[in-house]
């Protein structure tokens, strides 16, 4: 094994954020240039920054290089490092607890960690609280930890002597033929290729093991089972109180839960990842389809429909058969292949292209309520939130190049003012570029990058860089809003392309007579109407706005004496188009309550003797302690008012 500090004698300099420089006489570590910044961040110290890459305290810099000392301040890469510290610990941990379990892959996640173990009895539920205990434990140890350097045979035969088969086939299995990395703490050591923080104490107790789950090795069903430990770690108690919070907070709000009690949807085996939307789910579903529509109709959008299964000829000229097969599903009929379309952009091409079309046609703005179907394997199906089977508010907008910049604001207007209706004030926006896997050259996609930039400059549209996750076709914009309880969902999205159109042989007449392909530009507001009423019902936690609610009311009684009116008061609300029900069951009003606050239904229009005889009503709102009595006819106005959507009011 190798020493991490290689020999080398030359002086060292280093430059530190303030543009300041730190020379040393030969190669230094970061716990040696945070001592010699001062004692304070000495202590403070957890790994340092050489070159743009993180780096254990204890590995040393041979040559001159950029660094920056990481503390507990810079909370990304302290949190990486300390969830990446959390699950090598509680692979100790289980290990200690459990002898004979083997330890396989344990990465960071998103809020926490993960690692699979190899045992042949079943963890359980209270095995974690023990494992905690453990963890707890070895944090006040405080075993140092320091990387080593091996060759791959030498790694192999000491895996395999341990026992630890899985380690011993990943190094067997690592490309190249470099040397691996060992990280040890204290006697305990795993292949890891870091970075990790000095001890063990350093990670601190703000961490909780939340549950347990299947997995196969390598993520292949054909392969042995595991079993997966979840868990989540933080900088101070305090966050990860936070955090335990919000993920309570989360169960409450999921989507599938509301769902059942709401009795909006279900699924079921024989139609994986496809919704059985119930008649309350089809009335939300309905009304934010038609509220698009409206939207979309005054924006001067035309409303087209197209084939859901089309020949693979078609895929192929679009490039999607190359860049997207894996993810479509496909047929046979009358001796060819056939696939069902996961996006409509190809077909709005084909729509275009009956006619001849000049310049002055354009922009030409084409909407689809498109159905669509892209295969995700099972394990990755969520509820709404991750369907086999969806449909898009999808639209292409085909252009000339100069009108690119005025289309692009009026898409950003049109999204801003619509999350706004729907609840959702905080957006942001991220910028795409070109992805490795793509379609064209390189000067196409200087072409539309540059072109999208200049138009979000234009709009003064700020927007975070999301480097190499473009369309194949086309850099993009996505826009992410940030739900009720902080949760981040990516929905609309904002395509420049300059392929798939030239692919498919779109034209226009330009002003000077000549042939032009045209930009196509593809948007979506919502994206999958499937998956933003899961958002919807989660931001809200079910309590959707009156105008979206699938039940506006419920006249219910306190005796059979005031059927008659409950009936009258019912007839007169459906009269005026509202969504309602009757309830004159021979059940207790407190009973009544309960059942129908569960179903989030907003009001209830509660009616007993004494409001038969005055012709009033008393109105319960949900989540709110108490009632107020009013007029029937004021009850009736003020429900239409609220329950009329925004962009009619």
């Amino acid at each position: 094994m190798s020493n991490p500090r290689a020999e080398v004698n030359a002086p060292v300099s280093l430059t530190l954020p303030d543009g300041s420089v730190r020379t040393f006489e030969g190669p230094v570590t970061g716990v040696e240039l945070a001592g010699d910044i001062g004692p304070g961040l000495a202590k403070a110290a957890l790994a340092w920054k050489v070159d743009g890459e993180v780096w254990d305290l204890t590995r040393a810099a041979t040559k001159n290089c950029a660094v920056s000392i990481i503390t507990m301040k810079d909370e990304e890469e302290a949190l990486d490092l300390i969830r990446h510290d959390a699950a090598h610990l509680m692979a100790m941990a289980v290990q200690d607890l459990f002898p004979g379990t083997q330890v396989t892959i344990g990465p960071n996640i998103e809020d926490g960690f993960f690692y699979d173990f190899a045992r042949n009895e079943p963890f359980h539920l209270e095995d974690l609280e023990k494992i905690e205990k453990k963890m707890a434990e070895l944090v006040d140890a405080n075993h140092p930890t320091h990387r080593e350097v091996w060759k791959r045979k030498d790694a192999i035969k000491h895996f395999k002597d341990m026992g630890e088969t899985y380690k011993a086939e990943i190094i067997a299995d690592l490309p190249g033929d470099e040397d691996i990395s060992l990280y040890f703490h204290g006697p305990w050591h795993d292949l890891c290729r870091g970075p990790h923080l000095t001890s063990l104490g350093k990670i601190g107790k703000a961490f909780k093991l939340t549950k347990l789950a299947g997995a196969y090795w390598r993520g292949d069903s054909k392969n042995a089972q595991l079993q997966r430990i979840y868990g989540t770690a933080w900088r101070d108690p305090k966050e990860l109180k936070a955090y335990l919070l919000r993920i309570e907070e989360a169960e409450k709000r999921d989507h599938r839960k509301l769902g059942k009690e709401m009795d909006l949807f279900h699924f079921q085996e024989e139609a994986q990842g496809m919704v059985f939307w119930h008649a309350k789910g089809w009335s939300i579903y309905r009304e934010l389809e038609n509220y698009v529509r409206r939207k979309i109709t005054r924006e001067g959008y035309e409303e087209v429909k197209t084939p859901q299964l089309l020949d693979r000829k078609l895929w192929e000229k679009s490039g999607h058969w190359d860049k997207y097969q894996e993810h479509m599903f496909m047929s046979e009929a009358d001796e060819k292949t056939l696939a069902f379309k996961p996006m409509n952009c190809p077909c709005h091409v084909q729509i275009f292209n009956q006619g001849l079309k000049s310049y002055r046609d354009l922009p030409l703005r084409m909407a689809e309520f498109g159905s669509c179907h892209r295969y995700e394997p099972s394990g990755a199906l969520h509820g709404l939130m991750r369907v086999r089977g969806f449909v898009q508010d999808d639209a292409h907008i085909f252009c000339r190049e100069n009108q690119i910049a005025d289309e692009t604001a009026g898409i950003c207007a049109l999204l801003k003012e619509m999350y706004a209706e729907l609840g959702f004030d905080e957006v942001s926006v991220m910028f795409s570029d070109r992805p490795e896997m793509r379609a064209g050259d390189d000067a196409t996609w200087d072409r539309a990058e540059a072109a999208l930039k200049d138009a979000v400059d234009k709009v003064g549209l700020e927007y975070s860089p999301n480097p190499g996750d473009g369309a194949f076709y086309g850099p993009k914009l996505d826009f992410v809003l940030k739900d009720a309880i902080g949760r981040e969902w990516q929905c609309g999205t904002f395509q420049v392309d300059f392929i798939v159109p030239e692919r498919l042989g779109a034209k226009y007449v330009a002003e000077d007579g000549t042939k032009h392909t045209p930009v196509m530009l593809h948007r979506a507001i919502l994206g999958s109407f499937e998956r933003f009423i899961g958002v919807l019902t989660e931001h809200y936690a079910g309590k959707v706005p009156m105008w979206l609610a699938p039940v506006q009311a419920v006249v219910t009684t306190i005796t059979s004496e005031a059927d008659g009116y409950a009936r009258e008061v019912y007839e007169q609300l459906r009269a005026k188009g509202l969504r309602v029900e009757l309830d004159i069951r021979n059940e207790k009003i407190n009973y009544k309550v309960r059942e129908h606050s569960l179903a989030k239904v907003p009001a209830l229009y509660v009616v007993g003797e004494r409001e038969s005889e005055e012709k009033t009503v008393s109105i319960r709102r949900l989540g709110e302690k108490g009632q107020k009595v009013v007029s029937l006819d004021q009850a009736i106005g003020d429900l239409v008012l609220e329950a009329t959507p925004p962009d009619l009011k």
